[in-house]
Order: C-alpha cells, then sequence, then structure tokens
C-alpha cells in the first residue's frame, strides 16, 4: 500500500516483541534474578511510548502529517523456576499505536508470544563478591495476522525471532553490575502487495529481514526488598537500508537504537509474594528510528507449586 504522504519509521516493537517492556520486571531475561526451584511470578506490565523527532537515515527531523506517534502495550508475563539455575518464561502483549495528527488511523492487537529459557551454569564467589554467567535461548511469533507494511503504525514487524544470550552479572555486597550480548535471527515476512523496492526492484511479496544484535549495561542496587538500576542498550540491525527521503519507512529498513533507562522494583514486606516495578528509558541516539520516551508500570505475584526450603 501506497500513500501520498510523509511518513516515518515505527518505534522498534519487536524489540519489545523480546521483552523491551519487561526491562522493568526484575525476573527477566536481561537481568540476573532467577526464581527458586517450583516458584511460580506471573504479571502484567503497562507501556507506553511516544516519539515525535526521528531519524531518516541519519537526518533528525519531524513530521507534521504524523505529529506524535505512541504505541502503549499491556503484556502478560511468567516465570517459572524448574530448578534454581534454570527458568522459563513467557510473554504477550496487546499493542496500541496512534499518530496525533494527518489521516492514518492507528492499528491494535495482540502481537508477538515468546518463551525464554535462561540457565545459570556458573556462579563464582569469593568473600563478599559473586560472579555469575546466563546463557539464555528463546524463540518469539507473531500470534496475529496483524498488517507488516504500515509503519509508523504497524503493531509489528511479523518475524519469527531466534535469540541467542549471553550474560554476566558481577555482584559486591549489594551493588551489582550486569552485561549482555545479544544476537536476533529474523525469519523472512510476507507483505500484502505483488512487489516493492528497497535498494531495488523485487517482484515478490517475501521481505528478507536482516539479523540483529542487542547489548546491555546495567548497574545499581540489588537488595532484599528494592533493586533500582541505571540501563543502556543498544539495539543494531545487521543489514538493511535507510528510509529515503520523505518516503514511507520498511520492515527491512536498518533500525539502530541508543537507549538509557532506569527501573525500579519493590516487593513489599509485609506479603512478600507481591512486587510492584517502574521503568522509564529514552533513546539518546538511532538510525531510522524515533526519538521515544517511554515509561511502563506493573505488579507480579509470586507462590511456590511445591513446598521447597529455599525460599
Amino acid at each position: 500500500m501506497r500513500v501520498a504522504k510523509t511518513f516515518t519509521v515505527a518505534t522498534l516493537l519487536c524489540i519489545t516483541a523480546c521483552f523491551l517492556s519487561k526491562e522493568t520486571n526484575a525476573q527477566t531475561d536481561f537481568d540476573a534474578i532467577m526464581m527458586n526451584k517450583n516458584q511460580f511470578c506471573s504479571g502484567l506490565m503497562y507501556s507506553s511510548s511516544s516519539w515525535k523527532n526521528y531519524w531518516e537515515g541519519t537526518l533528525k527531523r519531524d513530521n507534521q502529517n504524523l505529529g506524535t506517534v505512541s504505541s502503549k502495550s499491556v503484556m502478560y508475563m511468567a516465570n517459572y523456576g524448574i530448578t534454581n539455575n534454570l527458568n522459563v518464561m513467557i510473554g504477550a502483549p496487546y499493542v496500541w499505536t496512534k499518530a496525533s495528527e494527518g489521516t492514518l488511523h492507528g492499528m491494535n492487537g495482540i502481537q508477538d508470544a515468546s518463551l525464554t529459557v535462561k540457565w545459570k551454569p556458573v556462579t563464582i564467589k569469593y568473600g563478599k563478591s559473586k560472579l555469575s554467567l546466563f546463557l539464555l535461548g528463546g524463540v518469539s511469533t507473531p500470534l496475529n495476522n496483524y498488517v507488516i507494511d504500515f509503519l509508523p503504525l504497524s503493531i509489528g514487524l511479523g518475524s519469527t525471532n531466534l535469540t541467542g544470550r549471553a550474560m554476566v552479572d558481577y555482584q559486591y555486597k549489594r551493588f551489582t553490575v550486569t552485561g549482555s550480548a545479544s544476537y536476533i535471527v529474523r525469519s523472512n515476512v510476507k507483505i500484502d502487495r505483488t512487489g516493492y523496492y528497497d535498494t531495488q526492484g523485487r517482484l515478490t511479496n517475501e521481505v528478507q529481514m536482516p539479523n540483529a544484535a542487542q547489548y546491555q549495561l546495567r548497574t545499581g542496587y540489588r537488595g532484599k526488598y528494592l533493586l533500582a538500576e541505571a540501563l543502556l542498550t543498544n539495539w543494531t540491525t545487521l543489514g538493511g537500508f535507510d528510509i529515503t527521503r520523505n518516503n514511507m519507512p520498511f520492515p527491512s529498513n536498518r533500525m539502530n537504537a541508543t537507549s538509557v533507562g532506569a527501573n525500579l522494583k519493590y516487593t513489599f514486606k509485609f506479603h512478600t509474594n507481591l512486587s510492584a516495578l517502574a521503568g522509564a528509558n529514552f533513546t539518546i541516539a538511532g538510525r531510522n528510528m524515533g526519538q521515544s520516551n517511554s515509561f511502563s508500570v506493573g505488579a507480579f505475584y509470586a507462590f511456590y507449586f511445591k513446598k521447597t526450603g529455599n525460599k
């Protein structure tokens, strides 16, 4: 579908499909927290993101035909401890998008389901310090036949993703530093037209999606009841092409983003099964991306399926 208006690119919702919105939870595939054996934790996260300025390639600009583009999501997430060092996580968000100006209507629907296995094979303790290694593998895939080729208002990019991640966590007393590196393999997608132009004309509806890498550094305080962290996250598409001047974005565009943020989690002393979460992120650099501000809040409840001595 072609539209005779100036367009910009979507905030990268496929990152949220790989749990961008769950960065504010304290048992996710990006942090160094593990659920104990037979422990089950689940809850809901609400996230909101918006941007007005964006990068068209490397050129930063705005777009009066779109105004402010916003997306909101409600995500269900759950985590189960098979053992103390092996966790399984699932999640799925419902997403809404909207533009404040122009005639383009927003979209909404359930996006992508994800499954992640998180393993902590090595922990080394010395004095008041502890060093841990984590290995993770995950898959995400669309739950809904949503429209892909309607950026920046599509709710996702429609690819099935395989993610491998290595993570190292260092803790001294209550101070922590966690670094991770991920490689994401993305499947091709099909759009609702029989031909398109990326860097050349193609008479097909199949789009080759470039793979991607993601890096994150987080540091802060990890207490018994309070967790507070600062985040630096980078997403780099390993290929793709830039949006051409005043053109609409395309699913296989190069989409790079670097963001800073903060997360908080508080476990209630009067009822330690219940946790409240909050977080915020701001994009400081990008390519074919909106310069988004985002925040999220949520609540989670944890309990044991079976009796265990290690709570």
